[in-house]
């Protein structure tokens, strides 16, 4: 038998598909891993343990069941919120602020936490899907569109327990759903062949209905929208077309076109996307005009309605394509970009001239399609959108190569992770140390996906993205129960779980925190801010009633002290804490590597027996780690003092391993709710027959 020795360098492949397991012949393969659960990929080449979560609030009561949207809101450059909306009923939706992971109280002087919003006259159903609602924001105002009732506005006012809440005042448009001609008795008589023109008719034939209907001549020229109505026989109109001359329009040469309506009512739904892009708020697709985009006079935001065309007039215009592209989302970018169900399209700028009504055209970018309900995510130059089908994560980005826009494939090396996408977020990076993360909520249902894939329902994938250097680095984040949402505010990534506590359902709003190792934890130490608590100063460490029955990890001064089952909202600690204390759910941390392969010039050693002799991991500030299920010691003696758990940087030589078996795969796992970070892996296998 002969001895190899192999280092892994960089894990910056992530977890890689299982239908790659065979392509050795990939560079990825030797970067990449088998299994990464709850693990963050670095750009430097290492993971370290995600997270813990910090628990904030118990959104059951709100009727978290029927649906939830976590909205970040930008006040200033110094002050931002996180926004918990939740389907409180069929008409209301509630509302609750957070600034610096703290709910706000005493919302307008209520004494309320929240705030709520009765949506009014829902169109087309009994009850609403929260998940269509989407958002844009402008400086202090956030706009919320959702295709079956009437867009609305939250104003956040004088300071950050001040927010309004109320419908847009819309100016709204007029379109033909179906149309109407009738010839009139009398002539018609024009004072001018274009522009803003005053029409005279020689007999009644004019009524208040006839605004924002068209007169057509139908034997020459001239096509006219009515503007005003003056009187039966005086309105005034806007030329489309020019009238030929000022000379009367006898009767039989001209038509009223009737059948012109609102855009958007109760009995046609409402705008289902939005964005603001270069002094317009544009609104694309609807419940009855899924492929019309419209976009407001510029500075005038919620006015809709054209006028005479000039260049900061409203515009509104249809994607005209061979299948029917519903808009699912809309983005400012690059140029203004377009998804829909079935392509990617663009309005192109020559010479970077404004939009306008006059030189307004789109044009198709790609044919992927995008799925409705997930707000495409910028990341660097690109924009990233879930495909239509749920599968795959692409990148719509602008080739100077191809001089077009192309969207590539991000995950096709782990399309396994995504499963039913609901929500796709994305943190930027807030330092050189790490990469951009994309999170994707995945849902619960697996019809029409790999089985590879379904043991990944109700988790997050989370890819970390560096462009510079090319990593996509995908990895799994589950907890105690479900995820169900996830949500982004600057540095602060905010998610909604669905956990069984004391056997009842129960939906918690939970954060992302660095310095904890548990989730929906509660830490207790001096100058804490709710729902976390002050030193104890007995060993009872109490408001943990969100964790009732629950069995929960405690770590005290860096030392982890025995499980505790949580009673009547309590906790016994070993002792007294010095300067702060933990109670959280424990969560698996796992990684695999990829099975062994040296690449020999002999060939291949798959199908023989390998046995792994000896791991040496290369460690950065490490607390406790296991291989193979074997814990590894990290220091003899500990560094903080006796007790406490010891925190080891550098290479840890271990040998014993026994066994053989056709694979060789080392797992790296913990069996302590502590810190660590791997950087690379050395090891040595014997290979045999």
């Amino acid at each position: 038998m002969s001895r190899i020795q192999q280092y892994q360098s960089s894990f910056t492949i992530g977890e890689l598909d299982p239908l790659l397991r065979g392509r050795i012949d990939l560079q990825q393969y030797y970067s990449s891993v088998d299994l990464a659960e709850n693990v963050i990929f670095e750009p430097q080449g290492g993971f370290s343990r995600r997270p813990g979560l910090r628990f904030l609030t118990d959104l059951t009561s709100d009727n978290a069941a029927n649906g939830t949207m976590l909205i970040p809101f930008e006040f200033s450059t110094e002050q931002s919120f996180m926004i918990v909306a939740t389907a409180l009923s069929g008409i209301a939706i509630r509302f609750r602020f957070y600034a610096d992971n703290t709910l706000l109280t005493n919302i307008n002087g209520t004494g309320l936490s929240y705030a709520d919003y009765n949506v009014g006259t829902v169109y087309s159903v009994g009850t609403y899907d929260i998940n269509k609602l989407y958002y844009t924001q402008s400086s202090d105002t956030l706009i919320l569109v959702h295709e079956n009732f009437a867009p609305f506005k939250i104003v956040r006012g004088a300071n950050n327990t001040t927010w309004t809440i109320s419908a847009l005042s819309l100016t709204i448009p007029k379109v033909a759903f179906t149309t109407s001609l009738t010839t009139p008795s009398g002539t018609i008589t024009p004072d001018a062949v274009d522009g803003t023109v005053k029409i005279t008719a020689s007999s009644s034939i004019f009524s208040s209905g006839n605004v924002d209907q068209f007169i057509n001549v139908t034997n020459g020229f001239g096509r006219a929208r009515i503007i005003q109505f003056n009187s039966s026989t005086e309105v005034l109109v806007v030329t489309e077309v020019p009238f030929f001359s000022t000379d009367a329009i006898a009767s039989g040469n001209y038509q009223i076109e009737s059948g012109y309506e609102d855009a958007w009512a109760n009995s046609r739904g409402w705008p289902r996307t939005c964005t603001f892009h270069e002094g317009r708020l544009y609104f694309g697709g609807s419940a009855s005009l899924p492929t019309t985009l419209f976009g407001s006079k510029v500075n005038d935001f919620f006015n809709f309605k054209q006028s005479e065309a000039l260049d900061d007039d409203a515009i509104q215009i249809s994607l005209t394509t061979d299948v029917v592209n519903a808009i699912t989302g809309i983005r400012s970018g690059r140029d203004l970009q377009i998804f829909t169900t079935g392509a990617e399209f663009f309005i192109p700028q020559a010479d970077l001239d404004p939009i306008t009504p006059s030189n307004i055209t789109v044009k198709s970018a790609t044919r992927r399609g995008s799925k409705f309900g997930i707000r495409p995510q910028a990341a660097e130059s690109g924009t990233l959108f879930i495909q239509r089908q749920g599968k795959a994560l692409r990148e719509m980005l602008f080739s100077d190569v191809e001089l077009s826009y192309v969207a590539n494939n991000v995950s096709l090396l782990s399309s396994h992770m995504i499963i039913d996408p609901q929500r796709m977020a994305l943190r930027a990076a807030t330092d050189t140390t790490e990469g951009d993360l994309l999170l994707i909520l995945n849902g619960s249902s697996t019809a029409g996906y790999r089985s590879s894939s379904t043991g990944f329902t109700g988790t997050i994938a989370a890819f970390m993205l560096n462009r510079g250097q090319q990593i996509v680095a995908p990895s799994s984040l589950s907890t105690d129960g479900d995820f169900v949402d996830v949500g982004v505010e600057l540095a602060n990534i905010y998610v909604i779980t669905k956990r069984t506590i004391d056997s009842s359902t129960k939906y918690y709003l939970e954060v992302f925190d660095d310095d904890r190792t548990t989730d929906s934890s509660i830490q207790y130490f001096t100058g804490a801010t709710t729902p976390d608590q002050g030193l104890p100063g007995s060993t009872t460490a109490g408001s943990l009633s969100h964790l009732e029955g629950e069995t929960v990890k405690v770590i005290r001064d860096d030392i982890v002290d025995t499980d505790q089952t949580v009673s009547s909202g309590n906790v016994t600690l070993g002792g007294i804490p010095a300067s702060y204390a933990e109670v959280g759910l424990d969560y698996t941390v796992t990684v695999k590597t990829q099975p062994f392969e040296p690449r020999l010039s002999s060939g291949t050693v798959q199908g023989q027996r390998r046995r792994i002799l000896e791991v040496s991991p290369i460690l950065f500030r490490t607390q406790n780690l296991t291989l193979n299920g074997k814990e590894i010691a990290l220091n003899s003696v500990p560094i903080s003092g006796a007790g406490t758990v010891p925190t080891f940087t550098g290479t840890k030589k271990t040998q014993g391993f026994l066994g053989y078996s056709r694979d060789a795969q080392i797992t790296i796992s913990q069996n302590q709710p502590v810190f660590f970070t791997l950087l690379a892996l050395d090891y040595k296998v014997s290979v045999g027959q």
